[in-house]
């Protein structure tokens, strides 16, 4: 057995993925890790580890999935979203890595993870994957707290928005300027449809997780009208939360049972979202708050027209000409309108969207551009997990 240790400019680049939440808990940040990881692993370049948290200490401490290794640590406490976790600093600091990288930026994680990255030192970077939440007060704070986090970010090797809205938006908390920004957003892929699906005339899908501000409520509230506009026109919820009582309250008080059903499908099963999408005719999300959402991508990957609320992330795809928006503020029958004008509509536009495999392209050469002592080898590239 030979005792030579690789040399720093020709084994991969060891990089410590960090972020509150990893699969089996599912939501936009879980996607976006999996899909960019297990890409980046398979250009050889790239030593992954994903170091994230586990509330319910019921989950494997170590395991491997898709050619890189996932860390998890105790977080408390097990029913709140603080996150806090002293094994991730920990971790960061007993460990030999090139490049810290921190995935989201709104629990106690990242900032935990940025200090023990600086104490150490080793570079870090941080992509933000902003979001909202029910909680009036928690989202009156962000600005406080992204304020709060500011001499972190501007110590960063690198700061990565999926949105322009993201970007602009932490340029005035930080005062940096636009050159210390990378903007990487969000793909959309599905597994391919075991067999043909055809889509049903008048069906909704609006997807996310049940809280509030997801504004699920919004699109039931419009159905109403819609089915006027649009008899026979129904409304498929998916996603599990909190607020699922009250979604279902308001169904029943509407009168709407026999148009509205509510459910999830399991972490993971992206073949079912494939089947639930190509089943739809159009693609529904009022969320008051989302700054680069993955199931919309899903859905346009899917070729499912998509009507969006016309705020934050969401509104840059408006303005890119892939979603058709509503105002803020919009009456339940101008949503109805919205909605029934593009079911009307037959033409499908060919878009040019963000892909996975562009968004850990443009990653890896970051990578490389923050850690220059390494070499880079012609062959490798990036192509969705297949060499």
């Amino acid at each position: 057995m030979s005792d030579v240790v690789p040399d720093a400019a020709t084994r991969p680049l060891r990089v410590l993925m960090v972020a509150a939440r990893y699969l089996p808990d599912l939501g936009g940040i879980e996607t976006h890790i999996h899909e960019i990881g297990r890409r980046l692993a398979a250009t050889g370049e790239v030593e992954l580890t994903v170091l994230a948290t586990d509330r319910t200490r019921r989950r494997a401490a170590l395991e491997q999935v898709d050619g890189y290794t996932v860390v998890r640590r105790p977080a408390y406490p097990e029913h709140r979203d603080f996150y806090f976790s002293p094994g991730v600093p920990r971790y960061v600091l007993q460990n030999q890595v090139d490049l810290v990288h921190c995935q989201g930026i709104h629990t106690l994680v990242p900032p935990m993870a940025m200090i023990a990255a600086r104490t150490k030192p080793v570079p870090y970077m941080v992509t933000f994957h902003t979001g909202g939440h029910s909680d009036p007060v928690r989202n009156r704070a962000r600005s406080t707290q992204w304020r709060l986090l500011a001499p972190l970010l501007r110590s960063a090797s690198a700061l990565v928005a999926v949105s322009r809205f993201e970007q602009d938006m932490f340029q005035q908390v930080t005062g940096l300027p636009e050159a210390r920004f990378r903007v990487i957003q969000n793909g959309g892929s599905l597994p391919p449809l075991e067999m043909a699906t055809n889509r049903t005339p008048g069906v909704m899908v609006s997807s996310g997780r049940l809280e509030h501000y997801k504004g699920h409520h919004r699109v039931i509230e419009a159905l109403p009208q819609l089915r006027r506009l649009h008899p026979g026109a129904t409304l498929r919820i998916l996603g599990s939360g909190p607020y699922e009582q009250e979604l279902r309250a308001l169904v029943q008080r509407l009168g709407l049972e026999d148009a509205v059903t509510i459910g999830s499908i399991p972490p993971g099963d992206r073949s079912a979202m494939a089947t639930e999408l190509a089943r739809a005719q159009v693609f529904v999300t009022m969320s008051d708050y989302e700054a680069h959402p993955v199931a919309v991508m899903e859905a346009l990957a899917s070729g499912l027209p998509v009507v969006g609320l016309d705020v934050a992330g969401v509104g840059d795809l408006v303005r890119d000409g892939h979603v058709t928006g509503v105002a803020p503020g919009s009456s339940s029958a101008q949503v109805a309108a919205t909605i029934a004008q593009v079911m009307a509509s037959e033409v499908r536009p060919t878009l040019e969207l963000p892909t996975w495999d562009g968004a850990a392209a443009r990653l890896l050469e970051l990578y490389r551009e923050l850690v220059p002592r390494r070499t880079t080898g012609p062959s490798a590239r990036v192509d969705g997990g297949r060499r």
